[in-house]
């Protein structure tokens, strides 16, 4: 072999190296999210900067990187046939054709790829630089741009732009719980606030039977002492709040009709999104709304604690009388009460229960039986069982939720 041959096996190794770097620069950087990315440049990271630019635009490196990377094994190939042929003639061409097949595949695109697809964080930043400085040598970059635009000219079809469903966003969250990467809570209110963009005011109000009345005639002293109204609130044209009932007793103005005293009404329909009543909510500062029906009437009321308890949890202080309305007796069973959310229900149980034209347990109970249920009536559905327990005013108020495995299911 001459003195050229050995320079040329020296370029090879310097080709196959150079190689391998761009082939982990390449796993590592596509693997990195555009959050990440900034991220690290938020921690301070050395090479973060770099990384998310090259994240933000991957046209601008990735055919770089891809034609480089070729252009090297390709060279490498060649002056290894072309040492064979000088040193062993043509068998020695042959041999060596196999042999540097394995020796680029291994260790010019195997191994840095499986190193830095276990490591992508760290070879990003470290490669990240070399990355910027090769996209930056301006003969490079124009030939890897005019091949990249020959291809896309060469493929009309377009590849669909990237998105994150929701589902994939909650998978992320789970992931990242089970990793304490983040805390139980934390992933129950990245659950909410997704959820939230779907909800409706119908599923967050307070219902109609829950709802106390007076007529707008009834004296200070006659609404202080209202506990249930049997009178029609389909009527609704104003409220007053407890506080302002207190201020006028202490005013000596008891006698006063509430009608003088009440506060604008604000109408919603129940299929309003509850994202929208919120910042309705509070870009007109009032904290208490009226669900309607489609034929106009009253189906509830919803207020502001209602929809920030849809994104934080129930919020219950010392003068609220029940619990988040699920409560945990052993053994698999469960006291719930009938407006309890469907949704709330199966992530305390832990079971997918099923969704349709209702959205409390009561609501689900009486849609699968097809009339109102009578005590003790019960149904089964995917392996849980749901007996009725109480019933007032033709509705389910109490329930008693057991689970018993799947052999009842479709029952």
């Amino acid at each position: 072999m001459s003195v050229a041959d050995w320079w040329a096996l020296a370029a090879v190794v310097v080709l196959v190296g150079f190689s391998a770097v761009l082939s982990a620069a390449e796993t590592s950087i596509t693997r990195i999210s555009r959050v990440k990315a900034q991220a690290l440049v938020e921690q301070g990271r050395r090479g973060a900067r770099t990384l998310r630019t090259l994240v933000e635009r991957p046209s601008t490196y990735l055919s770089t990187v891809l034609l480089v990377t070729l252009v090297c094994q390709l060279i490498a190939a060649t002056l290894v046939g072309v040492v064979a042929d000088h040193a062993f003639g043509a068998l020695g061409v042959v041999v060596a054709t196999i042999v540097e097949i394995l020796v680029i595949f291994v260790l010019g695109e195997a191994i840095p790829k499986n190193v830095a697809a276990v490591h992508p964080e760290g070879a990003a930043l470290r490669l990240a630089p070399v990355v910027g400085a090769l996209i930056r040598v301006w003969p490079i970059r124009v030939l890897a741009v005019a091949v990249a635009q020959l291809s896309t000219w060469l493929t009309p079809w377009r590849a669909p732009s990237a998105s994150v469903s929701e589902e994939e966003l909650l998978a992320m969250a789970d992931a990242a719980e089970e990793g304490d990467v983040i805390e139980t809570d934390e992933r129950a209110l990245i659950h909410s606030v997704i959820s939230f963009g779907d909800t409706i005011a119908r599923e967050v109000m307070v219902p109609r039977p829950d709802v106390v009345a007076v007529s707008s005639q009834t004296s200070v002293a006659a609404a202080i002492a209202v506990v249930i109204d049997e009178g029609s609130i389909d009527n609704v044209v104003g409220i007053i709040l407890a506080k302002d009932l207190l201020a006028l007793e202490y005013q000596g103005r008891r006698g006063d009709p509430v009608g003088a005293h009440m506060r604008p009404i604000h109408f919603v329909p129940e299929t309003k999104p509850v994202a929208d009543l919120l910042r309705e909510m509070r870009d007109g500062k009032f904290h208490l709304a009226v669900v309607v029906d489609e034929y106009g009437s009253t189906a509830g009321i919803v207020t502001f604690e209602d929809l920030i308890e849809e994104l934080v949890g129930e919020i219950n202080d010392e003068y609220d009388a029940g619990g988040e309305g699920v409560t945990a007796l052993g053994d698999g069973r469960w006291e719930v009460r009938g407006s309890v959310s469907i949704d709330d229900l199966s992530e305390r149980i832990g079971e997918e229960l099923p969704e349709g034209a209702w959205d409390s347990v009561g609501g689900l109970i009486m849609g699968l039986l097809g009339h109102l249920p009578r005590v003790g009536e019960e149904v089964h559905v995917d392996g849980v069982r749901l007996q009725v327990r109480q019933v007032a005013r033709h509705r389910v108020a109490s329930v008693l939720v057991e689970r018993v495995g799947k052999d009842h299911r479709g029952e």
